[in-house]
C-alpha cells in the first residue's frame, strides 16, 4: 500500500512513519516540505505521490496559544484538513485524520462514545471539531481517530516535563480535577495502522486503557522513574490559571475500535513503564557516547 503521512516529524509521526515503512511504501512530509495551509502545495504533493491512503498527523496543538491565535488554529486545524481531504478526493485516496478529546466539554461522567455530541470549550477544540466536519463534508472515505493525552519520544510532553521539573524542584503542583487516558504514541501508531490496513472509515476513539488525573499521572511517573524526595501537591484547574478551558473528564470509550480491529491498547500504566525504561536506556547510551567523545 502507498501511504502518505503529513506531520511525519511530529510526536506521533516519528513513531508512525517507520512502523508503516516496515510493511508499506511510505512517504512522510512535514511543514518544511509541505505546509498544509497551502492548498496548492497539498494538492501537488498528493497528486505526485498517488497514495492509496493519507494519514494526517499534522496539527496546531498549542491549546493556550490557540486562544491568542485563533486564526492560526483554524487555518491549520480546519483549512489545512479541508485541503488534504480535497486532494484525497481528487486522487481517490482515503483519509485517516487525527483528532482530539478536546472536542468534548468534559461534563459527562462516563466514557465518551463516538455517538456523543461534541461541545468544545475552547478555540483549539473548536478548530479540531471544525476540521473533522470539513473532512467528512469533502470526502466520503474518511476515518477520524480521536485520541488524548499523548506522550512519546519526540517533542514535548507531560512525562518529560515532570521529569525535568523534578530535577530542579522539591515540590510539583499538578492539576487533580482533570481526568483522561495517557496515550503512548507508539501504541497509537500501531492502532492507526490497524485501521488503515482494515480500510475502516467513520469515527473511532483510540487511547490506552484505563484513566487517571494529571496528579495521579505525575505521582506514578516519579515513582516508576525511581525519583524520591519530590512532593507532588494536587491543585485545581482554576489554581493553575491557564488561558484556555479544558475538559474536566475526557475519558473515551474505545470499544468500537476494539470490535472492528480485534485489538485493544494496553493499560496506560504498562505503556508508561515501557516508555520510561526506553528513555533511561536512550539516556544511558547518550551518556556513554558523550564520555567516549571526551576520552
Amino acid at each position: 500500500m502507498r501511504l502518505l503521512v503529513f506531520g511525519a516529524r511530529g510526536m506521533l509521526g516519528t513513531d508512525l512513519v517507520p512502523l508503516c515503512a516496515a510493511r508499506h511504501l511510505v512517504r512522510g512530509v512535514d511543514i518544511e516540505e509541505v505546509d498544509i495551509t497551502d492548498k496548492a502545495a497539498v494538492a501537488e504533493e498528493v497528486a505526485r505521490f498517488c497514495p492509496e491512503a493519507v494519514i494526517n498527523a499534522a496539527a496546531y496543538t498549542d491549546v493556550d496559544g490557540s486562544e491568542e491565535n485563533p486564526e492560526t488554529a483554524f487555518k491549520v486545524n480546519a483549512d489545512g484538513v479541508e485541503h488534504i481531504a480535497a486532494a484525497c478526493r481528487a486522487s481517490n485516496a482515503a483519509l485517516y485524520h487525527l483528532s482530539t478529546d478536546y472536542v468534548f466539554d468534559g461534563q459527562k461522567q462516563s466514557p465518551y462514545t463516538e455517538e456523543d455530541q461534541p461541545r468544545p470549550l475552547g478555540v483549539y477544540g473548536r478548530s479540531k471539531w471544525e476540521g473533522e466536519q470539513r473532512a467528512r463534508r469533502t470526502l466520503e472515505r474518511v476515518c477520524v481517530v480521536r485520541t488524548a493525552w499523548l506522550y512519546g519520544r519526540a517533542g514535548r510532553n507531560f512525562v518529560k516535563a515532570i521529569l525535568s521539573q523534578a530535577s530542579s524542584k522539591s515540590e510539583l503542583r499538578v492539576v487533580a480535577d482533570q481526568r483522561g487516558s495517557p496515550t503512548y504514541t507508539k501504541d497509537l501508531a500501531r492502532a492507526l495502522l490497524a485501521l488503515v490496513e482494515c480500510g475502516r472509515t467513520g469515527t473511532y476513539h483510540v487511547t490506552n486503557a484505563g484513566s487517571c488525573s494529571w496528579y495521579e499521572f505525575a505521582v506514578r511517573i516519579l515513582e516508576w522513574a525511581g525519583i524520591r524526595g519530590v512532593r507532588v501537591t494536587p491543585i485545581t484547574t482554576q489554581e493553575l490559571g491557564r488561558r484556555a478551558p479544558r475538559p474536566a473528564f475526557s475519558v473515551m470509550d474505545c470499544s468500537r475500535f476494539e470490535r472492528h480491529t480485534g485489538t485493544r491498547l494496553r493499560h496506560w500504566e504498562s505503556a508508561v513503564k515501557e516508555y520510561l525504561a526506553a528513555e533511561r536506556l536512550e539516556g544511558a547510551g547518550a551518556e556513554e557516547l558523550r564520555e567516549e567523545r571526551i576520552r
